[in-house]
């Protein structure tokens, strides 16, 4: 069975190069993934990928050791054909977009699915861990001045260990596990726990007479963060300055002044990395996409098969390692290819994305062993997925994503001629 899409090619969502004769063979070195942006009207057809900056948006590849990836592979076989787990993926998945969404609704979804208990501790690992959710909602959930939200914050302050750590130490680990609110109230009392369990971690070591003065101490070094390195800041803080400002905030009594050097040398050697939530997660940058899961997909060179989570938006086929990696290990631009069934000895419900309207290849690319970004060479893609039924949505899904190219049938058609009148 085979299914091809030969319609003029769509407009996409985003900034796209317009083809040229010239430009063919040189598609890899101008592509880049789109940006969402309102499509600009333009009487030519404008097909041509620009992921120009692919290879700076895909970092390099982290090695994983030997046990990671076998438990990884266990993992991947005992979910492959075990309908409740894969429910389960689904139903996890839906639940973390309706709390980016919603962060109230979207844990009452998990908890209803029993995905969750409703425990102010299982809610806390769950936003503890942040697989796939926005950092935003995080910080929104955990303000909100209810007696069950409060526990979670307390659970999710209690989650972090900042035993052995300086001041400035802890602060950048517990700011970059969400994002503040803009709320003054809520961020008293984030602080306010933050300080209690800065200072039960410290045990014996604690230099603090009590937890205020962390409290005050801490909202002074992220002001001081502010002003050394926000452009509008003309006149910045000096050394002195700032250990004027924390005077007598000890019960009365001063801090080391050594203490205060460090945590300032600190902050003019590195500001804080605060979350921005500007698209880099998996989930909050493909947060609607027309169909995401796991298929096993086969090598090209090896023919082995690994499991990967592919995500399909906006004429484009996305494959992950793992769901929580914040770039693609392989991007495939759903032009000129064709979709069939097929049968493979080692796998079931098997299906092939194939070159097609006169392309002689795939244009896609990949990250190799070295973490570089390569020009795929692939004339099929070949994946199997979990049931005959999840084969068939993916096709259907995957047909209504892919365009074509009417130049390819231009250059297809002088190849035509010229080897005709070679023949003649």
């Amino acid at each position: 069975m085979t299914y091809q899409c030969n319609s003029p090619g769509r407009e996409r969502k985003g900034s796209i190069a317009v083809s040229s004769m010239h430009n063919v063979s040189n598609w890899f070195s101008s592509l880049k993934r789109p940006k969402k942006a309102k499509p600009k009207q333009d009487k030519v057809s404008r097909s041509v990928w620009d992921l120009s900056q692919l290879s700076n948006g895909i970092k390099r590849a982290q090695l994983k050791d030997d046990l990671c990836e076998v438990v990884s592979e266990m993992e991947s076989l005992d979910s492959g054909e075990d309908g409740k787990n894969s429910n389960k993926s689904k139903m996890m998945s839906i639940g973390r977009k309706k709390f980016n969404m919603d962060p109230k609704k979207g844990i009452e979804f998990l908890i209803e699915k029993g995905l969750l208990q409703n425990t102010p501790e299982s809610v806390a690992q769950f936003l503890h861990k942040g697989e796939g959710l926005n950092k935003t909602a995080i910080g929104d959930y955990l303000g909100e001045k209810n007696e069950f939200n409060e526990k979670v914050l307390q659970s999710f302050v209690d989650l972090h260990d900042f035993t052995d750590l300086i001041l400035v130490q802890a602060l950048r680990q517990f700011l970059w596990s969400f994002r503040l609110p803009g709320e003054a109230q809520k961020i008293d009392r984030m602080m306010e726990c933050f300080a209690k369990r800065y200072c039960d971690c410290q045990g014996e070591n604690n230099i603090f007479e009590n937890s205020d003065t962390c409290y005050v101490l801490s909202f002074a070094i992220i002001m001081l963060n502010t002003s050394l390195h926000n452009p509008s800041v003309k006149e910045k803080p000096t050394i002195d300055q700032f250990i004027n400002m924390n005077r007598g905030i000890n019960q009365g009594q001063d801090l080391p002044r050594e203490l205060l050097v460090s945590l300032y040398d600190s902050i003019k050697a590195e500001p804080f990395k605060i979350p921005e939530d500007d698209g880099n997660d998996l989930m909050h940058t493909f947060f609607n996409p027309d169909k995401e899961g796991w298929l096993w997909k086969q090598g090209g060179r090896y023919k082995s098969w690994k499991r990967r989570w592919f995500i399909l938006n906006d004429n484009c086929l996305y494959y992950f390692e793992y769901t929580t990696d914040k770039e693609p290990r392989g991007i495939i631009p759903l032009e000129n290819i064709s979709i069939r069934e097929c049968q493979d000895r080692q796998k079931q419900f098997c299906f092939e994305l194939y070159a097609s309207g006169g392309a002689d290849f795939i244009k896609a690319c990949k990250t190799d062993s070295e973490g570089k970004v390569v020009e795929g060479k692939h004339t099929v893609y070949r994946m199997s997925a979990s049931s005959d039924e999840e084969r068939k949505e993916w096709i259907q899904r995957l047909t209504q994503s892919i365009s074509h190219n009417p130049f390819y049938d231009m250059l297809a058609s002088r190849k035509r001629k010229a080897q005709l009148y070679a023949k003649n």
